[in-house]
């Protein structure tokens, strides 16, 4: 059992399993480096490659390394790496339990780990609202699968592209089984950051000092003058240069635009002082409005449009190569980067921030 725990970390009974302990975390984190070294290794692992690296071989090194994780993705604090973290953790999680299900058919029992995928149903509440037809295929009810697509960025996820029929979504077991994923991706992204105690977090202040370093020089998108505009796709180059130029944006761009600068890490404040020399500028409304796309203020946090969605609100203008492969505008500004040189992204950064102290005076 505990095998699967660890395998399995975000499920409840796992939970329970660390609540379980003999020992508490406090003393955890003080006195087994073991657990520090791999929950160290879980979230810069996370942040380097989306994932969150091999298994340790000790089960109970494994199963405590996460809450571990969890602890330091919350003192860092920043919401770019809780999203990061939450993404690598579901990836994890889908390669090894679509691994594990492979054999199965009929909802069978995985000898390895006993796992089923009516247990993961049953985590997230779904086995009411999945159904398994007689050819093998699923139906999902559309209430239920809305708020599991709606971060999916693929055209193909829409409900306005699905067969909908009698308030249901048709989806085979792959489809199903990202489902699943979104679902893991979001549990561990709402309950983070959350409050750790000093007890914990003394011992814990070199291992979030390295997170920090690994994640500013991985990180281009946290602050204003890391943003890379220069790689941002044409239709939200186009939008940011009509913010700047104080043009009235109708809301569907000014949504747009909202959700993109929220999705690359952009602060409420930095977007609001963005806005400020907009002929429309409200303070408190963006305020309001940046916080609901966000999802500080609101139970979703908003992604931005897809290519699809931005052709038909006529936000998709300037179309270049990149853009007839990408479905989304944040697939395609994370292709830029990637693909950038990091000599490049050095340049831009420093131009960004000289330009912006010539601006300021300094």
């Amino acid at each position: 059992m505990q095998r699967l725990h660890a395998r399995y970390p975000f499920l409840e009974a796992a939970r329970e399993t660390v609540a379980t302990e003999t020992v508490d975390l406090a003393t955890v984190v003080e006195q087994d480096e073991a657990v520090v070294d791999r929950a160290r290794q879980r979230v810069i692992t996370a942040i380097e490659d989306g994932t969150v690296g091999d298994p340790h071989r000790d089960a109970r090194v494994e199963l405590l390394s996460y809450p571990v994780a969890r602890v330091l993705v919350s003192m860092v604090d920043e919401r770019v790496l809780v999203r990061k973290y939450a993404r690598a953790e579901a990836a994890t999680a889908y390669d090894r339990f679509t691994a594990d299900l492979e054999d199965t058919t009929e909802l069978k029992s995985v000898e390895s780990t006993g796992l089923e995928l009516a247990d993961l149903l049953a985590e997230f509440d779904l086995q009411d609202a999945v159904r398994e037809t007689a050819d093998g295929e699923y139906r999902i009810d559309v209430g239920t699968y809305v708020p599991l697509a709606e971060d999916l960025w693929e055209d193909g996820w829409r409900l306005v592209n699905q067969p909908l029929d009698r308030g249901a979504v048709p989806v085979d077991e792959s489809d199903l089984l990202t489902l699943l994923r979104e679902a893991i991706r979001t549990r561990i992204d709402d309950g983070l950051p959350f409050e750790v105690p000093d007890a914990i977090g003394e011992t814990l202040e070199a291992e979030v000092a390295e997170i920090r370093d690994v994640l500013a020089d991985l990180d281009l998108t946290r602050e204003i003058d890391t943003v890379v505009p220069d790689l941002f796709p044409p239709c939200m180059k186009a939008l940011l240069d009509q913010i700047q130029k104080g043009e009235h944006l109708p809301h569907h761009s000014r949504f747009a635009i909202t959700a993109f600068l929220t999705s690359i890490g952009m602060t409420t404040d930095e977007i609001v002082e963005l806005y400020r020399v907009n002929s429309s500028f409200g303070e408190e409304m963006t305020r309001y409005q940046t916080d609901h796309i966000r999802g500080d203020t609101s139970p979703t946090e908003y992604s931005p449009p897809s290519c699809a969605t931005m052709q038909s609100y006529g936000d998709c203008v300037n179309k270049d190569d990149l853009c007839e492969q990408i479905p989304h505008p944040m697939a395609y500004y994370e292709e830029r980067i990637d693909d950038a040189d990091d000599d490049d992204l050095e340049d831009w950064r420093e131009n960004d921030a000289n330009e912006g102290s010539a601006a300021s005076g300094d």
